[in-house]
């Protein structure tokens, strides 16, 4: 798929959508998973392009970026009126969206949440960061289950807090990367209970002190990943194992993280693939995770 035209000029082009796939094996949400139906594999596709795509604006691009999360969300609008998308990440959507199987509002709240990290760089509290997950994480779930036509009230539930504790868990990955952006994720009040200073964010490997907080929210992380196997025994055929996969990857990027006692400035927490295929059976089978082995609270 060609590159988007620009947004607001030709000196400030939109990432391509084949680039925003290329990440995908970094993270923790997997797409293109190959034994899927070409539908559903196509759409998750969709899904994971759009929501890289706003990522990557909020995030990297060098530009006027709230005009450009403007831009995109003009074009949702044209989507949703029937209209012809100009940018490829969106006009990716155009099938399902005609198909009636995804939703507006959640991928309005994904620009949402880029335009909240524009203007917001700090949280106070846990229940702060989970209400920004609401904008930023839920909605990816909600749109993956409305592709598997299983968008009920008490599946969502469960998927919001899958989908948060995978938000969380990326958070904890990306500390390092975060603080040198001028934004911190972890929770202020948090932070000042376990003597973490901002400027421990910035060195070079995590004090104790860091590391005893990210293995506290680690179990909280894994508390709301372990909603994942409820979720997974409601559906059922080969996107069963699709949907255990996403609560897997959060689960063996905390056992990465816990293997290097939570250093996460020193070390990138990148899960193994046999610890993702032993998650994966795990979550398959109803077994809940186990809490991290070192860091815990004193």
């Amino acid at each position: 798929m060609s590159e988007a035209s620009s947004a607001t000029s030709p000196s400030t082009p939109l990432p391509p959508l084949a680039a925003t796939l290329a990440k995908a094996g970094a993270e923790n949400f997997p797409v293109a998973l190959g034994f899927l139906p070409r539908r559903l594999r196509a759409d998750l596709q969709a899904i994971y392009g759009f929501a890289r795509l706003v990522d990557d604006i909020g995030d990297e691009l060098d530009a006027d970026r709230l005009a450009l999360l403007d831009e995109v969300d003009a074009d949702l609008t044209v989507l949703f009126a029937g209209g012809e998308p100009r940018i490829p990440a969106v006009a990716a959507l155009v099938d399902p969206v005609r198909a009636g199987r995804f939703p507006e509002e959640p991928l309005r709240k994904l620009v949402e949440a880029n335009r909240m990290d524009q203007r917001v760089a700090r949280y106070e509290s846990f229940e702060d960061l989970l209400a920004y997950c609401t904008l930023s994480a839920d909605p990816v779930g909600r749109l993956v289950l409305a592709a598997l036509g299983r968008a009920t009230p008490e599946l969502i539930a469960l998927s919001d807090q899958v989908c948060s504790g995978l938000q969380i868990v990326e958070h904890l990955q990306d500390v390092g990367e975060d603080v040198r952006r001028g934004r911190i994720y972890l929770p202020q009040a948090d932070m000042a209970e376990f003597g973490v200073r901002e400027a421990d964010l910035h060195a070079a490997k995590a004090c104790p002190p860091l590391r005893a907080l990210l293995a506290f929210e680690a179990e909280r992380a894994r508390a709301l990943l372990d909603a994942g196997i409820p979720l997974t025994r409601a559906i059922h055929g080969r996107p069963k194992i699709a949907v255990a996969a996403f609560a897997a990857g959060g689960r063996a990027a905390l056992a990465a993280m816990a293997r290097v006692h939570f250093d996460v400035l020193q070390f990138r927490c990148t899960p193994r693939k046999p610890r993702l295929v032993g998650e994966t059976l795990a979550v398959l089978l109803g077994v809940r995770s186990r809490p991290p082995s070192t860091g815990s609270r004193s």
